[in-house]
C-alpha cells in the first residue's frame, strides 16, 4: 500500500502532528527587548506547565482548551518563561515552568497530560502544549553543563541553556525512536507485548536509534533483537514529536523475510502474528487492548487494517 496519502489510508491523521497555526519565530528568542515588548502586550497568553501536564477547561459549546491567561495575570516566575510562537492572529503564546499547576476558583479546570489533552486539543493548543512540555522536560534534566559540571543558566526565551563558567550553549535534545509495523509474506501484522504492561495490550514495535546507524538499520536491528525476526524492505510513513520525555517517533512499514519468533525477554515479553481477522476477533471479544490512541502506533496499524481499529463489542 503507498504511504503518500496516510490520513486517506488510515482514515484520521497522527496525534500532535496537525498545523498549529503557530510560527515560532525563532529568530526573536534572543531579542531582550522585543521578547519584553511581547510578554507586556495585552493580547498575549500564557499558560502554566509542571510535570508534563498543564490545565485544560471543556467550553460550553463542546470545545476543550488550555486555560490560559493574559501575561499580568499570570504567575511570577524569574526565569522560566518560555517563548512559544505568535498566530495568525498576531497573538503571542508564553509557558511558564512550575513546581505546581495553580488552582482554579471555579473548580472547573483540571490537570491533564498530553496522553489525554492531545486527542482533545485543538490543533493549535496541541502544537503549544507539545513544545512547552518538551522544553520543560529538556530544561528539568539538564541544568549542569555537560562539558564542566557547572550549573546553566536559560537563554533565548527557554531554547538555550548557557554555562557561564566554560561558555558552552547547549540546545534543547530530541531523540530519534523508530516504531514500525511488520508484516510477513502472508500479510500478517506483528504486534508485541512489553514486559510492563498489563494482560492483552499489544502495540508495534519501537527503539531508538543507536550512534552510527542509519533509521532503516535501526529498524531491522531493533525487530531482531525484540522478537528475532527479520526484516527487509522498510518504507517510511510519517513521523510524531513524543515528549515522554524527548523522542521523535519515526514511523515505518517493515517487511518481514523470516516468520519465527523469539522474543528477548527483557523488553518484550510475548508478540504474536495477526491476520485482519485474527485482530479483529481479539479486539472485539477484548482478548487483545490496541494501542494507545494518541500514539503513531494506532495509525500504523490501521494503515495495515484499512479503517478504523474495532473496539471490544463492536459488531463488524
Amino acid at each position: 500500500m503507498s504511504t503518500n496519502s496516510y490520513a486517506d489510508a488510515a482514515g484520521r491523521p497522527i496525534s500532535l502532528t496537525a498545523p498549529s497555526g503557530i510560527d515560532r519565530e525563532a529568530h526573536n528568542r534572543l531579542d531582550e527587548a522585543w521578547l519584553a515588548a511581547a510578554w507586556s502586550h495585552p493580547t498575549t497568553r500564557v499558560f502554566v506547565v509542571s510535570g508534563g501536564q498543564a490545565l485544560i477547561d471543556d467550553t460550553p459549546d463542546g470545545r476543550t482548551e488550555l486555560v490560559m491567561t493574559p501575561a499580568f495575570e499570570a504567575p511570577v516566575t524569574e526565569t522560566h518563561r518560555y517563548f512559544l510562537g505568535t498566530d495568525e492572529d498576531g497573538v503571542r503564546y508564553f509557558a511558564l515552568q512550575k513546581d505546581a499547576l495553580p488552582g482554579r476558583m471555579d473548580q472547573s479546570a483540571r490537570p491533564a497530560g498530553l496522553r489525554e489533552a492531545g486527542l482533545l486539543l485543538s490543533p493549535r493548543d496541541a502544537g503549544l502544549l507539545v513544545h512547552a512540555v518538551a522544553l520543560e522536560n529538556w530544561q528539568r534534566l539538564h541544568r549542569f553543563c555537560s562539558r564542566c559540571g557547572e550549573r546553566t543558566v536559560i537563554a533565548a526565551a527557554g531554547h538555550i541553556r548557557r554555562c557561564q563558567a566554560c561558555g558552552a550553549e547547549h540546545y534543547p535534545r530530541t531523540d530519534p525512536a523508530v516504531i514500525m509495523l511488520v508484516t510477513d509474506d502472508e500479510d500478517r501484522a506483528l504486534l508485541g507485548r512489553q514486559v510492563h504492561w498489563p494482560e492483552g495490550r499489544f502495540s508495534t514495535l519501537a527503539g531508538f536509534v543507536e550512534p552510527g546507524e542509519s533509521i532503516e538499520q535501526s529498524v531491522r536491528r531493533e525487530v531482531r533483537e525484540e522478537v528475532g525476526v527479520e526484516v527487509g524492505e522498510v518504507e517510511y510513513v510519517a513521523s510524531q514529536p513524543w515528549p515522554f520525555p524527548s523522542s521523535l517517533m519515526l514511523g515505518f512499514m517493515a517487511g518481514a523475510t523470516s516468520s519465527r519468533i523469539e522474543v528477548d525477554g527483557e523488553e518484550i515479553h510475548e508478540a504474536r502474528w495477526f491476520s485482519r481477522e485474527e485482530l479483529r476477533a481479539a479486539f472485539e471479544s477484548g482478548e487483545v487492548l490496541p494501542p494507545y490512541g494518541i500514539s503513531i502506533a494506532a495509525r500504523l496499524l490501521e494503515l495495515w487494517y484499512g479503517k478504523p481499529l474495532p473496539k471490544p463489542g463492536d459488531v463488524v
